[in-house]
């Protein structure tokens, strides 16, 4: 029988969460890579900071109730925030103007945080864990759209932080769709779950009697994951605006591929679990857009291979290597 492990060989643990602009998710993850809990998804008070704090401070009161060798805490947030401070200047589908969440969240639970952008967070698990490559670009397509880079093998954030900011790409400015942001022309309100919703009740309306309206109960109630329910039923008219989403979201990673030339593109988020019905056409476009196609190699555009949890998942990661980097420049300060 082998002897237990000595209080030094145990896994470290981080808590990692994911706080969107409609749930939160949580989990804990081992300095492994394993993922030792997930926790059930809880709403987002998205419109109260306070609230919003209130709620994370409780998951991670209740998770390091049963997990001992927790170190440190990894958040992904939505919307923009610097580096390394972890303060969100602001996010479109929250209520956050300037909140130094990442102090927040230190004086709440007494633990070293990471705050980072989820898209971020959500392409480290990825290139750590998933589908990986060392040039790699990952984009998530949810309430919101969001992206993350990883650049000869380094998470590339910008001089602040806030960069990768693919939703907010400009790719329509004579549209007539406005983002969240306030800007016309971003690629978030043409390629977002809340996008699919919109684009799915005008098909409806149109169709009373079509499946998208009888599944909804009326066209005003259509959301996006009715849309892909739709779909994966075979309707031709659900297939159709999934088909338009693709449009517009292989535009904004052609561009994205112009601008970094990576070797791989991973999509995730909530409405990338329709799966090829959404990769296809989303292909389809990007190779149209793409500058010079048949003087290059097209990077595969590829599913997330962590699904929803890639965004805690990474968050934890990037909290254990700030945890490791800490400990490691405490050894050589003893050293000297």
């Amino acid at each position: 029988m082998g002897s237990s492990p000595t209080p030094d060989e145990r896994p470290v643990r981080s808590i990692g969460l994911d706080v969107g602009g409609t749930k939160i998710a949580a989990g804990v993850v081992d300095d492994r890579g394993h993922v030792i809990e997930r926790v059930r998804q809880v709403p987002c008070p998205a419109d109260d900071p306070e609230a919003v704090l209130r709620t994370v401070s409780r998951i991670v009161d209740r998770l390091r109730d049963r997990h001992r060798g927790v170190v440190s805490l990894g958040v992904g947030a939505a919307g923009l925030v610097s580096w390394p401070e972890g303060r969100i200047r602001t996010a479109p589908n929250n209520a956050y103007r300037d909140l130094p969440f990442r102090r927040m969240l230190e004086d709440s639970t007494g633990l070293p945080t990471v705050v980072d952008n989820d898209a971020n967070a959500a392409c480290w698990a990825e290139y750590r864990l998933g589908n990986s490559a060392s040039y790699m670009a990952f984009v998530t397509v949810g309430t919101g759209v969001g992206g993350g880079l990883v650049l000869d093998d380094r998470l590339f954030r910008g001089r602040t932080g806030i960069g990768t900011e693919l939703g907010h790409m400009i790719v329509d400015p004579h549209g007539g769709t406005r983002c969240g942001c306030g800007t016309i022309g971003c690629l978030e309100p043409l390629a977002s779950g809340p996008a699919l919703g919109r684009y799915g009740s005008a098909a409806a309306a149109a169709d009373p009697t079509g499946l998208l309206a009888t599944l909804a109960g009326d066209p005003s109630r259509v959301t996006g994951e009715t849309v892909s329910a739709a779909a994966r039923s075979g309707d031709p008219t659900a297939r159709a605006q999934l088909a338009l989403l693709g449009h517009w979201l292989g535009i904004g990673i052609a561009t994205l591929v112009n601008l970094f030339d990576v070797e791989l593109v991973v999509i995730g988020g909530g409405v990338a679990d329709a799966g090829d019905t959404l990769l296809a056409p989303t292909r389809r476009s990007f190779e149209s857009y793409v500058t010079a196609r048949g003087h290059r190699e097209l990077p595969p555009i590829r599913p997330s291979l962590l699904g929803p949890g890639a965004g805690w998942i990474g968050a934890a990661l990037l909290a254990l290597d700030a945890y490791e980097e800490s400990a490691l420049r405490g050894s050589r300060a003893a050293l000297n």
